[in-house]
């Protein structure tokens, strides 16, 4: 029996590179998927290719009420959620902050903290509702550990994040609840080659790299693991 046959998995930001891939490799493990972007037009044609039963939807994750919404519908469709797979987020940078405008930090908060916030919140209640334990694995970013120069505003946000899946860790745990995260370093991704055209991409870490670790945080295998941050680094 494939490892997630019938269970019901969320994933956001599934319209990206490395949600799509995640994804793809949950539905060959006969999950149920739960597709969520912004947009969801640019779910259909992803939709579409997966041998799977799945729903596309367009979710605000950083409004409580569009998230109430959309877990109410996924509850209607399939009966609940076994797991949620948070890959949104966003970096803006590039200016010391004594040279940076506050509102740089609000877009680094609303992108990589509130919607972590809201949705693994209004997941994790209806994980406790339900009573069938669940996973919660949310991608942050090797930013998360360290500050660093014209970054400030992106680093504290990683930052913030990981000490909501820390916490949300140790307030789940008992009740069946693993929360974990995923910290990459440099994605090999279309947009960070075409930025970075001198470095060694050979040495970042691919979206299937991330999506196998991904996956192990949300099986069985990783019942005793709460609160970690694996670190995927590759040689970067």
């Amino acid at each position: 029996m494939a490892a997630f046959d019938g269970k019901v998995v969320l994933v956001t930001g599934a319209s990206g590179n490395l949600g799509q891939v995640v994804a793809r490799e949950f539905a060959a493990q006969r999950a149920k998927l739960v597709l969520v972007a912004r947009e969801a037009e640019a779910l259909k044609a992803l939709a579409g290719e997966l041998q799977t039963e799945s729903m596309t939807e367009a979710a605000d994750l950083g409004d409580p009420a569009s998230v109430d919404a959309l877990v109410e519908r996924i509850e209607a469709r399939f009966g609940g959620i076994d797991v949620l797979v948070h890959t949104v987020g966003g970096y803006a940078a590039g200016k010391p902050v004594h040279e940076t405008d506050v509102d740089v930090l609000e877009k680094m908060i609303n992108l990589n903290v509130r919607p972590i916030f809201v949705t693994a919140g209004r997941v994790a209640k209806s994980m406790v509702a339900r009573g069938a334990g669940g996973k919660i694995v949310v991608v942050l970013a090797k930013s998360a550990l360290k500050g660093s120069a014209r970054n400030a505003a992106y680093t504290a946000s990683k930052a913030a994040a990981q000490r909501i899946v820390e916490s949300m860790a140790l307030e789940l745990r008992d009740l069946g609840i693993n929360v974990n995260a995923v910290l990459p370093s440099t994605i090999d991704t279309p947009v960070n080659r075409a930025e970075m055209p001198n470095a060694d991409p050979a040495k970042w870490v691919t979206t299937k790299d991330l999506a196998d670790t991904i996956l192990f945080l949300a099986s069985a295998q990783a019942d005793k693991i709460h609160g970690a941050s694996l670190e995927v680094y590759g040689r970067s």
